[in-house]
Order: C-alpha cells, then structure tokens, then sequence
C-alpha cells in the first residue's frame, strides 16, 4: 500500500508539472463526492456548489483558472481511498467534497500522505481534527450544530427530549454532547440508538411514546434516517410538540421530496428558501447557481462553494507565490480569514474552523424559514408543530 501511493504520488507531481508548463493558468482540482449510494442526494447538493464556486473563480480571478474533476465514492470508505488515489494520478492539485465521517476519514488520510489539501464541510466528527492531518481543512463543525440545536430547544422551552441517533461516529459524536448539554441545563433527556442499516424506526418511537413521553424528539442522522423516523411519528403520533434535527433535514429537496413528511420539521440551514442574500459574493453565488441549475440554491451547495471558492484562492495565492508544489496551498489554507457566506472563516492548526455557528431552520409552506438565532430569523417559529 505505501508503495503504490508512493508511486501514485510521484505520478502526480509528474502530471502537475506538464499542466504547469503546458497550461500554468489552469489547475486540475479533484472533487470526490457521493453521487450513487446512501449519500447520492446530499453528495449532488455539494457538488453544484463546488461547480458554482468553479464558475463564479474562472470568471472574476482573471489570472489563473480551475478546472474540476470529478470521481463518485459511492458513499462508500473503501471507494473513498480509490477515488482520491485516482484524483492523485490525473494531477489535482488540491480535493473538494467529501460527505460521511467515516468516507471521508480514509479518503482525507489518502490525500494526507499524498501530499494533497482535502478540504469538507461533510464530516464534523472531532476525530477529523484530532489525528495529526497537516493538510484537511473543514468549515464547520459539531460545535456549530450542537450550539444550533441546543439554542432553538431552550428558545422553545423544551424541559424533556428523547435523542434519536445513528451509531455512526459523527452523529453519535453529536448526540452525546448534546445529551450531556441538555442534562447539564435541568433537562429531562432519554437517548436512543439505531444502526445504520435499520429501516423500521416504530419501536424506537413506540419507546418514546410509551415510556418516555418527550416534549421533543432530536434526531441527529441523515436523510434515510429522518425519512423513516418521521414516518413512523406520523403512525404512532406521539404526545410530541416538535421533531428537531441537524443536517440535511431544512433542504428544498426534502420539502420536494416528502411534502408530507416536512411540514414544522426544524433543522439545521444557513439558508432560508426562497434565498436571500445581501452581499455580492452571496449575489454571485446565487446568480451562478440560478443559471447553472435552473432553480435556487440551498445551504448544501452554499456549504459546497464557501469551502471550495476557499480552496480556489489558496490555490491562486500559492499560484503567484511559486509554491503550489512546495505546500503552499496548505500554508495559504492556514492564513485564510475571510467573511464568506457561512460566516467569517479562519482554520485553526488542526485545519477546523474557528468562527462556525449554524442556524435552525422550520419548514413552513413550502418554504424553509430561519428561526434560530433571532437576529438572523426570517420568520416566527412555529411551536408546538407537527407534521401531521
């Protein structure tokens, strides 16, 4: 194994070097993103946000270009590895994407030892920044989604919550310190896992029906997960006053997807649908994204164009400093501090964001409406609000 990536390695400073001298204005960057499998719906938001930031930087840097190359992981660790390994051996010079903790732990530790940036907005358990990786970056964190979560429950006066979660290490990551927050307050709060593979959530919600009679169920898992645990709400109707979760939950895709199931729903959004954006960066994006996809963006692909447009102007400075084979992009990574649509961001040396809070979002008539924190609401809250 080491040898191959060793020989993968050499490969790529081979074929960046003839792209250097063939094209010095033009960078190959990889983009390994879930477009099939598990992960496929919420892998394409970020990738039309990677394609927007590609767009939006060939057109205003006015020196150097990008070009994008793209490699589906299948939502899948060991397709993960191979992916990046590809990517290597074309030449990138630097990875975009990335989604699922456990997808993106190898995939990152591949690029590592490849010498190559990794940058995410997929993954945010902890053990991401806490191996050593000099070169991944990630523009948001669990902090930022248990600081969301837990100030929309004490906003609404939550006094009892039953946590559903995914054994996976993220969302359990998630779940725990969220648990720990809401007892530490006084809060009464009973927490149940499932694996990943389940399909049937009825005993799970049948427990907190019967048993523990929460004010609120918190889901912390991914978009199968809140589909089937909403799903089995709606059959056994809890005594609940809301259904709370975090990512991939408050996207206009859901909304398109399950009108039946989204109503009140709260989750985790940047982004309120329709957009709003006052800024000419987020005017850029938005525009760019409009043309792109025909449709308006959501906070996946807003997530997908802050990290990589990051990315892009690394690239650019290191680029006009000589040093993008001598680890300059990863020196540049480190010295980025910028507002961006998500918020001012500057990477800490464990290459986490310094400065990331999400917001809470409510799916409301067909629209999804910022609803915590107050100075950043585009409506009222509903509550108590259920789907059903």
């Amino acid at each position: 194994m080491k040898n191959a990536i060793t020989r993968i390695a050499m490969a790529a400073m081979l074929a960046c070097g003839t792209l250097s001298a063939a094209q010095a204005d033009e960078f190959l960057v990889g983009a390994e993103i879930p477009l099939t499998g598990n992960l496929a719906r919420v892998g394409a938001g970020m990738q039309e946000g990677i394609m927007v930031a590609a767009e939006v930087f060939n057109k205003t840097n006015g020196k150097h270009k990008v070009k994008i190359v793209t490699i589906d992981d299948e939502s899948a660790p060991a397709k993960a590895i191979a992916a990046v390994e590809k990517l290597a051996s074309q030449g990138v010079v630097a990875i975009t994407g990335g989604y699922g903790s456990n997808n993106i732990s190898p995939a990152s530790d591949t690029a590592n030892k490849l010498g190559l940036v990794y940058i995410t907005s997929g993954g945010v358990d902890d053990s991401l920044v806490a191996s050593g990786r000099k070169n991944f970056f990630r523009i948001n964190n669990t902090a930022g989604y248990e600081k969301a979560m837990l100030g929309l429950l004490q906003d609404v006066g939550a006094k009892s919550v039953s946590i559903v979660y995914s054994t996976k290490e993220a969302t359990s990551g998630l779940a725990k310190d969220v648990e720990k927050a809401l007892a530490a307050k006084g809060v009464k709060v009973t927490s149940h896992s499932f694996d990943p593979a389940i399909t049937d959530f009825k005993p799970i919600i049948n427990k907190i029906k019967l048993q523990d009679k929460s004010e609120v169920v918190a889901m912390v898992g991914y978009e199968n997960d809140y589909v089937g645990i909403i799903r089995a709400a709606r059959v056994l109707k809890p005594k609940i006053k809301a259904m709370v979760g975090v990512w991939s939950l408050a996207t206009p895709k859901m909304a398109a997807d399950f009108p039946d199931l989204m109503p009140n729903i709260f989750g985790t959004a940047l982004l309120p649908f329709p957009t709003e954006f006052k800024t000419a960066d987020g005017k850029a994006f938005a525009d760019a994204y409009k043309q792109l996809y025909k449709k308006e963006p959501d906070y996946l692909g807003q997530f997908g164009y802050v990290q990589s447009m990051l990315l892009f102007e690394a690239i650019a400075r290191a680029a006009d400093k000589g040093t993008v084979k001598k680890g300059g992009i990863a020196d540049e990574m480190r010295a980025t501090d910028r507002e961006t649509l998500i918020g001012r961001v500057q990477f800490a040396d464990n290459g986490d964001n310094k400065n990331f809070v999400h917001r809470m979002a409510q799916h409301q008539d067909k629209k999804i409406v910022i609803v915590w924190p107050k100075e950043n609401a585009t409506g009222k809250l509903a509550y108590p609000a259920l789907p059903w």
